[in-house]
């Protein structure tokens, strides 16, 4: 099927116009008088910056578009140049290029002439340390405060004393935020922004769940094109309203009985970062496969049961402590056991990618526990995020055409 081409979502027309209305409004809030601009990495405190009236822009999100752009590859070199590793995050290594060359996909995208400078900088390095190195490196350049949260890694069970803790440093950080707002916390507003978050995550859990269904009505590459309010616009009403008309177009698509990926032969579960530069080319390749990429432990990093308007503080700290990419590998493994399960998988693609250790979880042994658990093949493949040199199109191309067949039984 050489002309097979993924089925547009129509809902993918609003998000695009949300989007833009995002950037733009931090780019105002980076220059008007009276505005306040947030930086937050992508599971940091944006409900807390949302209830002090911070507007909140999300770099992951920009340096995902350098991938999905396929300059990012251009710019790494510069970051490697000024003492950045090429082995660290390529989201890091890319922006900071980027910015070192004057250059943003924004511009083309939304005709804005560079990143948005902001008034403070927040981090939670639950996801990685590179973060906080990533944030520090704007917060020396430009003389802008940076605060933040360290998390724990390797959590089995969330105590309460992991709760307490990032409870604690999320209040900490108030003072400061309310010196650089100008204004005090309001509680109750900051319990509006929970409660609206919570039922940003509840939708986009209900919209990765209709691929649950037998054709699946998405697959994970539409996953990581839609997911971009859940993260960049959660706490606020817009978000909810753009999942509730997605929703509504993929339970169309059910009982139409209409399959993301015609004659659906085989299903399979996704765990590690997306390719950002090639997820057409795998969409096109799996289409002419008749295999849908169902579910994927990315996508649903940003659902978060665990937010509770009643107890804000406590409830954030709880929802980013349970982060799927913090847990020891016996919750990982119960994890996507219960996802390939829930989804009907026939088998598992690990990516390896380069810079991001944090998000690749076949390195010691864990794919070969699963397939022996589960009695399903896997299949473990080189690349990155962003860094398209570490990628072999050839090499990956054949490893997937190879998994297909096997599970054919050819």
């Amino acid at each position: 099927m050489p002309d097979a081409k993924p089925k547009p979502i129509e809902t993918a027309k609003m998000m695009k116009r949300i989007m833009a209305d995002h950037f733009r409004e931090a780019d105002a809030a980076s220059r008007e008088a009276g505005k306040k601009l947030a930086w937050c990495t992508s599971v940091g405190p944006a409900e807390l910056l949302h209830a002090m009236g911070f507007t909140v822009y999300f770099p992951e999100n920009h340096a995902a578009m350098l991938g999905a752009t396929r300059t990012a590859t251009d710019h790494i070199p510069k970051a490697n140049a000024i003492g950045y590793s090429p082995d660290i995050c390529s989201y890091l290594t890319a922006d900071v290029g980027a910015h070192l060359a004057g250059k943003t996909p924004l511009q083309d995208a939304y005709g804005l002439t560079g990143i948005p400078k902001p008034h403070v900088l927040v981090y939670n390095t639950n996801q990685c340390r590179d973060v906080k190195d990533w944030f520090a490196f704007y917060a020396r350049k430009w003389n802008v405060p940076l605060v933040g949260v360290e998390s724990f890694r390797g959590v089995g069970d969330v105590t309460k004393e992991h709760v307490d803790s990032i409870a604690g440093q999320l209040r900490a950080m108030v003072p400061e935020l309310e010196r650089i707002a100008g204004r005090k916390l309001d509680l109750d507003r900051f319990r509006e922004v929970v409660k609206e978050s919570r039922e940003t995550s509840r939708l986009w859990r209900e919209t990765l769940e209709t691929a649950a269904h037998k054709p699946s009505p998405l697959t994970f590459f539409d996953g990581t094109i839609h997911m971009g309010p859940a993260v960049v616009l959660r706490g606020l009403p817009v978000a909810n309203e753009y999942y509730r008309a997605l929703l509504q177009e993929l339970r169309g698509r059910i009982d139409g009985k209409v399959a993301a990926v015609d004659g659906e032969r085989h299903r399979l579960y996704w765990d590690g970062m997306p390719v950002w530069g090639r997820l057409r080319e795998m969409a096109v390749q799996f289409l002419g496969l008749k295999t849908c990429v169902v579910a994927s432990t990315y996508c649903s990093s940003w659902i978060f049961d665990a937010l509770d308007p009643a107890e804000p503080f406590e409830s954030m700290a709880r929802a980013y402590t349970e982060l799927f990419i913090v847990r020891d590998d016996q919750y990982k493994e119960r994890y996507i056991r219960r996802m390939c399960e829930q989804f009907s998988a026939d088998g598992i693609i690990w990516h390896d990618a380069k810079t991001c250790p944090n998000n690749s979880n076949n390195r010691y042994g864990m794919p070969e526990r699963l397939s022996q658990a589960l009695g399903r093949p896997f299949v473990a493949f080189n690349g990155d995020l962003n860094d398209l040199r570490c990628y072999s199109d050839e090499q990956v191309k054949t490893q997937f055409e190879a998994f297909v067949e096997q599970l054919a039984g050819g």
